[in-house]
C-alpha cells in the first residue's frame, strides 16, 4: 500500500495515518525477513538490521541490541513522538523464556516540515537502541540463543509513505562469563549513544507557565544559550508547525510554545527533549505546580 501526503486533518488517528494520508494506490505491505545475524534485510527504500552490542549473552547480564536503518535518499522513518503525522517502527519481540526486552531508546530526531507540516525524523542512518536482560534463572542452552522481532514501521518521502513490516533475526552464543562487546560495532553503538538526550546539567533549572494560547518554558543555565528547539514528547500539547520563539538571556532563556488547538485540557507535565544549536540534547521533565515547574493562567 503506498500512501500519498495529502492536507494536514487532524490527529493521527491510526497507523495508516487517517485524516492526513490518502490511500493513492494499493499493493501488498513489503515484507522482508532473514535469519543470520549480521546481514542487513532489504525494506523498500532502505535496508533494516538487528545487531548485538556484545559477542555473546550471560545469565544474570544485561545487553543491547540496535535496530540498524539505514536509508535511500529523499526517506525518512519516524521519532517516537512523529508530530503531525507519521508513526514511529514497533517492534513486537519472540524471546527465551527468562529474557527481556525494555522500551527503545529514541535518538534526538531532526525536524522536517512540508508545507504547513511538521514531522520528527530520522533520515539516512539511525540506530535505535533496546535494552535487554537475561534473568539469573535464564537457562542458555550450549547451542546459543535465538531471537526473533517483527517490526513494524512507515517509511516516507515528502510526497508518500509506504507501511512495511519485516522479521528479524539473530543468533548469539551463550556463556557464563559477563560478556564482552563486539568490537566490530563498538563505533556504531557509541555514537548513537553519544545522541541519546541526557540529563540537564546541575544546577539547571527548567520552569514554565501556561498562558491562553501557549505555554512559556524557561531555563535558568548559568550562561546564555544561542538557540534551542523543544521536541514534545507528549501527543497534542503543542502546536507542531508553529513557530518556537525563543528569547536568551544572559543567565539563560525563554521559549514561547504555542499550544495545540486540539488541547482539551490543561497541561499537567511539560516533557520533551531539548536540542541546543550545538547539537546537545537534554531530558525536560517538568510537572505542573511541582518542584521545577511553575503553571499559572493568564
Amino acid at each position: 500500500m503506498v500512501l500519498r501526503m495529502g492536507p494536514k486533518v487532524g490527529r493521527r488517528s491510526s497507523w495508516f495515518l487517517a485524516g492526513f494520508c490518502r490511500v493513492f494506490s494499493a499493493a501488498a505491505i513489503f515484507v522482508a525477513s532473514f535469519a543470520v545475524a549480521g546481514r542487513a534485510v532489504p525494506i523498500q527504500h532502505g535496508t533494516l538490521d538487528l545487531i548485538a552490542e556484545n559477542s555473546w549473552i550471560a545469565p544474570g547480564q544485561s545487553f543491547t541490541l540496535g535496530l540498524h536503518f539505514k536509508l535511500d535518499p529523499g526517506w525518512h522513518i519516524y521519532w517516537k513522538n512523529p508530530g503531525d503525522s507519521g508513526e514511529p517502527p514497533q517492534v513486537t519481540w519472540q524471546l527465551p523464556q527468562g529474557m527481556t526486552a525494555g522500551d527503545i531508546e529514541w535518538p534526538a530526531p531532526t525536524r522536517m516540515m512540508t508545507s504547513t507540516i511538521m514531522n520528527y525524523v530520522y533520515d539516512d542512518e539511525v540506530l535505535l537502541l533496546v535494552p535487554m536482560r537475561a534473568s539469573q534463572s535464564f537457562a542458555a542452552p550450549q547451542s546459543g540463543v535465538k531471537l526473533d522481532a517483527s517490526v513494524r514501521l512507515l517509511i516516507c518521502s515528502k510526497e508518500m509513505c509506504v507501511p512495511a513490516k519485516a522479521q528479524l533475526s539473530i543468533s548469539l552464543p551463550t556463556k557464563t562469563q559477563s560478556p564482552m562487546p563486539d568490537k566490530s560495532v563498538a563505533a556504531l553503538f557509541a555514537s548513537a549513544r553519544a545522541h541519546l538526550p541526557k540529563p540537564a546539567p546541575a544546577g539547571w533549572q527548567f520552569s514554565w507557565n501556561e498562558k491562553q494560547s501557549s505555554l512559556v518554558l524557561r531555563a535558568r543555565t548559568g550562561r546564555s544559550i544561542a538557540s534551542a528547539y523543544f521536541f514534545p514528547l507528549d501527543d497534542l500539547e503543542i502546536d507542531y508547525s508553529a513557530k518556537q520563539e525563543f528569547a536568551p538571556s544572559a543567565a539563560g532563556f525563554q521559549l514561547t510554545l504555542r499550544k495545540s488547538n486540539q488541547l482539551t485540557k490543561p497541561v499537567s507535565r511539560l516533557r520533551g527533549v531539548l536540542v541546543l544549536a550545538d547539537g546537545r540534547a537534554y531530558l525536560v521533565d517538568v510537572p505542573a505546580g511541582g518542584p521545577g515547574g511553575n503553571r499559572a493562567g493568564s
